[in-house]
């Protein structure tokens, strides 16, 4: 097998793993509350029980960056946190008391901090250009995951029997479900993916040879001025006494050699996106939290309600990601981060008009309500996508793991807070509402004051000096 085929399992295995986390939202987001219920759990539970698994996340995520920046490998790392991911959920299904379903998504959420390693390694294995594309791509395979969820909570909710001591039914079935198919993924990733090597994007001037099978040597290098566009792996790096001497050799073996945390993530333009990040996601999940309430208040859904109206929005943003995969080819990142802005101020208004204190009878509420719920997912995969692509080109590539992890984190975070806002807030939607659209404002007049430095460095120092030359 050559090494294009094995960086192609590669990615179909990410995006398998992608599935997966959607999929487990998708089956456990809907029941979650009347479990909850069901162990005499108070209502701020739901909050809790929501942002326990981001809080693992946010712990672990950077530690796992770091372990991958260090070894260059994510296999064994996603092996590792997949074990998680497995007793996490068993400990759901098992779900004899509410401590006991809270803890399970704490050991789950250690499994979800792996994708700071993943999307380090994907930072290194793509070029900048084709970068937003295969992010768009990746998230896309989530989305899919949440359309494909409610699918099977289809016939989840018709679970009830025993297995062995435990109980099976629609509300613990989703947790056993996960924890087979997490199982199911072990096998997937110990046969599909490979640690292929990374590919340099700092002005084409590194790094590496390619083994072929007769032994030549054939050198990797371009110019500033003539980027390689054909990029060859080789199945593992050679010591560096059987390699050449290569520019940047030092830092590949050394990742943090010279490293500072606060050269790296107190620029201007990385303060910006890491805020991008925190809002987005904490209006996201307040908005999540949110509207299982709302929906069974004013229009009675239940489980399958819920269900559906999941899948759908999954097909919106599903398409949302590859027209934003499209529009990345034409239009620059900044700009795609701009629109989305917009369209996420537009519908956080909308929210604040017309479902703040809903009137006009259900027609008009459930018409209202659905516009609502269009705009704010319309406006997702532009930011999503464009903040994530832009963070890689602003910071460094020999530490993407970690960089990745502490932009997770900052997400982890605003999915932790997201929830406990929305939480306590669910009978004053003015207020929740209202706080969400002072955020998206600061955000885009933090962004609109920094356009011009949110590129990658080069094309910015090549707008500098086009200014200072005119």
């Amino acid at each position: 097998m050559d090494n294009h085929q094995k960086r192609n399992l590669t990615f179909f295995t990410i995006g398998l793993i992608f599935v997966l986390s959607g999929i487990e939202y998708a089956v456990i987001l809907p029941t979650i509350w009347k479990y909850l219920q069901i162990l005499e759990a108070p209502p701020y539970f739901l909050g809790l029980g929501l942002s326990a698994f981001s809080l693992s996340g946010l712990l672990t995520g950077p530690l796992f960056g770091l372990w991958s920046d260090r070894s260059k490998t994510t296999k064994s790392i996603i092996l590792f946190s997949n074990l998680f991911e497995i007793a996490g959920n068993f400990m759901y299904f098992i779900g004899y008391s509410k401590w006991l379903l809270l803890s399970s998504r704490l050991v789950a959420g250690v499994g979800a901090g792996a994708g700071s390693s993943i999307f380090g390694f994907l930072t290194r294995s793509t070029r900048p250009e084709e970068r937003a594309g295969i992010f768009a791509a990746i998230m896309a395979c989530r989305q899919a995951g949440l359309l494909v969820g409610p699918a099977f909570n289809l016939f989840l909710r018709l679970c009830d029997f025993k297995l062995g001591p435990f109980v099976v039914n629609k509300y613990t079935s989703p947790g056993i479900f996960m924890c087979l198919l997490w199982v199911l993924l072990q096998f997937v990733v110990l046969a599909m993916y490979w640690d292929v090597p990374p590919v340099s994007s700092e002005g084409g001037a590194v790094m590496m040879e390619m083994k072929q099978e007769e032994e030549e040597e054939v050198p990797l290098m371009g110019s500033d001025e003539e980027p390689v566009h054909t990029f060859h792996a080789v199945d593992q790096l050679e010591s560096s006494s059987e390699m050449q001497p290569v520019r940047g050799a030092s830092s590949v073996s050394n990742p943090m050699k010279n490293f500072s945390a606060r050269r790296e993530f107190l620029r201007e333009e990385v303060v910006v996106l890491l805020t991008a990040q925190f809002i987005t996601l904490f209006n996201q999940t307040a908005l999540e939290t949110m509207v299982t309430p709302l929906t069974q208040r004013y229009f009675s859904f239940g489980e399958l309600g819920n269900s559906l109206m999941y899948s759908l929005c999954g097909v919106e943003v599903i398409l949302g990601f590859f027209f934003v995969r499209w529009l990345s080819r034409k239009v620059e990142d900044r700009a795609v981060l701009a629109v989305g802005l917009v369209i996420c101020c537009t519908a956080c208004i909308w929210c604040i008009i017309f479902l703040g204190n809903p009137r006009g009878g259900y027609g008009w509420e459930m018409s209202a309500f659905i516009i609502g719920v269009f705009l704010q997912l319309l406006g997702l995969p532009f930011v999503a996508v464009s903040q994530v692509s832009l963070f890689s080109k602003v910071t460094a590539e020999k530490t993407q793991g970690l960089s990745q992890g502490v932009r997770r984190s900052v997400g982890g975070l605003a999915t932790i807070l997201g929830p406990l806002w929305a939480g306590g807030l669910t009978d004053n939607l003015y207020i929740m509402l209202g706080m969400m659209l002072a955020l998206l404002i600061m955000i885009t007049v933090m962004t609109v004051l920094s356009y011009e430095r949110l590129a990658e460095p080069r094309a910015v120092q090549s707008a500098q000096s086009s200014d200072s030359g005119g």
